[in-house]
């Protein structure tokens, strides 16, 4: 049977073929709507609705196209799967399962997966929501916190939390009768060095061979980057000639930008170019970027006499955050801005050192006036006493 016409619209990966209408309706022929788009590496095709049947327009397919693009929206493979399976037999692991299937740009998953497998997948993960206890759940959070892991406790249950949650809203498994609740956490650590440890780093660092690593850790003091965003810099994120780095798809969302300032120019500049490979650090592979240094991080580290448990790389963006919420010269503004923080929140955590800074200035202020009428006094007492 040969194909049928198919005929374009104004939206992109929207197209309609002409069929039959609906028996016995005033309507011949309607329009069948079909989109088209790519999902994890793969074209999908698939129906979007019938014109009059299903009430579909150009305009909705492109709508329906953009939410299953985004994953807020089953296509339809997974509908039919979906609606097969009878809702009674979804279970946490199954739920989880088809969560990370519509999240794949979801940055932290594979770490969340591993942590599902760990401590969920095997046993509470077997169990329908609906079955779910909360004795279950408080036995899974005991159980890790009694092993010192409460940050753990917290992660797992959240993931648990979320699975179960996504089958609620999607209409899968029925509301649980009880809420989970989750540990709080107070562990937003503030690491700091003290300016002599500082002092003696950056003199390790400029004895230290392995000069990748020291650089690494000098970015990470100079600009507050990120791990990540370090590893994953390339030239051309980096504008010389106004001054500033692009740090592509950072943790918080879209492009960000952030000054070069000169301490950072100047390593950068020193820096050698692979011309085969776009990234300022690569990686051991063709085209790669670099993924650790963990053997010249302990030597500096040991030579430095850093403090036990202080991170090479995130441990100095925290400096460079202490330095300059410290000055008194940054508001939390500009400091949520250079850190690329998305949530505000997240920069209050240095928001005790700014109000050191704003007491010390108080205090001068303090001082200057007390001089002041400190030395009136003394003005007053000669000229009582020239009388």
């Amino acid at each position: 049977m040969p194909a049928q016409k198919r005929h374009k619209t104004s939206y992109p990966g929207v197209y309609f073929i002409e069929g039959k209408g609906v028996p016995n309706s005033v309507h011949k022929i309607e329009k069948i709507f079909y989109i088209t788009y790519r999902k994890e590496g793969r074209q999908i095709h698939e129906k979007a609705g019938k014109q009059f049947q299903d009430d579909m327009t150009a305009a909705r397919a492109a709508v329906v196209r953009a939410r299953r693009i985004e994953g807020q929206e089953l296509s339809n493979k997974r509908k039919k799967a979906a609606k097969k399976a009878d809702s009674d037999h979804w279970t946490i692991a199954k739920l989880w399962d088809l969560y990370c299937d519509t999240h794949p740009g979801n940055k932290s998953l594979r770490n969340e997966q591993n942590k599902f497998n760990r401590y969920i997948r095997d046993d509470l993960g077997k169990k329908e929501p609906s079955k779910l206890l909360a004795l279950d759940v408080d036995r899974l959070r005991l159980g890790l916190q009694k092993k010192g892991k409460r940050t753990t406790a917290a992660r797992v249950l959240e993931l648990l939390r979320r699975s179960i949650n996504f089958g609620i809203k999607r209409g899968l498994v029925p509301t649980i009768s009880f809420k989970i609740e989750i540990p709080k956490l107070n562990n937003q650590t503030t690491e700091d060095l003290s300016p002599e440890q500082l002092g003696e780093l950056l003199k390790v660092l400029d004895t230290e061979a392995d000069q990748t690593a020291a650089n690494l850790m000098r970015l990470a003091l100079y600009t507050g980057m990120r791990r990540t965003e370090i590893f994953k810099l390339k030239w051309d994120d980096i504008d010389f000639q106004r001054g500033f780095i692009t740090l592509q798809d950072p943790k918080g969302g879209s492009n960000q930008m952030i000054p070069l300032n000169d301490s950072t120019r100047a390593i950068l500049e020193k820096t050698h170019r692979d011309k085969g490979n776009p990234f300022v650090f690569p990686g051991q592979k063709k085209g790669s970027h670099i993924t650790d240094r963990k053997k010249s991080f302990k030597r500096i580290f040991k030579v430095a006499k850093l403090p036990d448990g202080f991170r090479p790389l995130h441990g100095l963006r925290h400096v460079y955050a202490s330095m300059l919420a410290s000055s008194g010269k940054v508001d939390m503004y500009q400091l949520q801005k250079l850190l690329t923080h998305k949530d505000p929140r997240t920069t209050q955590r240095y928001i005790h050192l700014r109000d050191e800074a704003l007491k010390r200035a108080s205090d001068v202020a303090d001082e200057l006036i007390g001089s002041i009428t400190s030395g009136k006094d003394k003005v007053i007492e000669i000229e009582d006493h020239k009388k």
